[in-house]
């Protein structure tokens, strides 16, 4: 007779009830700090929660940015967070996914793109026809295809919409040759005003989503933004340690 079975069997019981009453108080705990969030931010259209690798403190995704809500939902904090030993940001993975989810059905025949053939490295960048990094990078545009990157640029006046950036904009892309209508507003020239049926404002909407707050504003395949002005070989190098951090990860 085996008196180990009803012992081992008990203990495998009381395995599952735990599990399960983990499961349900996590449950709850998720339930009550949605509630909470949703009271504080009734019109939010997205309210997700998850865990964190920190305990008692939980994610909360609202719309397309990223909080912190203690499990029993009495403090918010806002922030990021970063595994020292690893180096990864942990706020700025999550953000990077909902980035992805937002870019999901992006249609390339509404970017004006420059490349060479076969790039390494495809980048989404948000710009400004008036900013003045924007145009330094612009300047530069050869050196950075040469280092492997395409530029597929995506429209954000700062300014808004039914700005005089935006007018530029809408006629840069209404232009029948867009890349030189482009470069010669990049160099300062203002472009012949043209009208048509566009999608700059849609894409000025799509960079707020983002979380884009100036320009230039460089998106990575994986959904990593990065802000500002970087030089085309300090770029390469970036987007090559990049790579080499999420094969190794794998």
């Amino acid at each position: 007779m085996n008196r180990k079975a009803p012992l081992i069997t008990a203990l495998l019981t009381c395995f599952f009830m735990g599990s399960a009453f983990a499961e349900t108080k996590q449950n709850q705990d998720f339930d009550a700090v949605e509630a909470k969030i949703r009271a504080l931010v009734p019109n939010a259209k997205t309210i997700a929660v998850s865990e964190t690798p920190i305990a008692g403190l939980l994610q909360v995704q609202i719309n397309s940015d990223i909080v912190y809500v203690t499990a029993n939902g009495q403090y918010l904090l806002q922030g990021q967070i970063m595994d020292i030993d690893t180096r990864a940001n942990i706020t700025d993975q999550a953000k990077s996914g909902i980035r992805l989810g937002l870019l999901n059905g992006l249609k390339m025949d509404e970017q004006i793109t420059f490349a060479t053939e076969n790039p390494k490295y495809e980048l989404l960048v948000f710009t400004d026809i008036d900013c003045g990094y924007c145009r330094k990078l612009h300047s530069q545009i050869k050196e950075y295809n040469d280092e492997g990157i395409a530029i597929h640029y995506m429209a954000f006046p700062r300014a808004g919409i039914g700005s005089n950036s935006y007018d530029k904009a809408v006629s840069v892309w209404c232009a029948a040759d867009q890349q030189t209508a482009l470069t010669m507003a990049k160099q300062g020239a203002d472009p012949d005003p043209e009208n048509c049926e566009n999608p700059i404002a849609e894409q000025y909407e799509l960079g707020v989503a983002l979380g884009v707050t100036g320009t230039p504003a460089l998106l990575t395949s994986d959904g990593t933004l990065i802000p500002g002005y970087v030089p085309p070989e300090q770029l390469r190098e970036r987007l090559d340690k990049m790579a080499a951090a999420e094969a190794s990860s794998e």
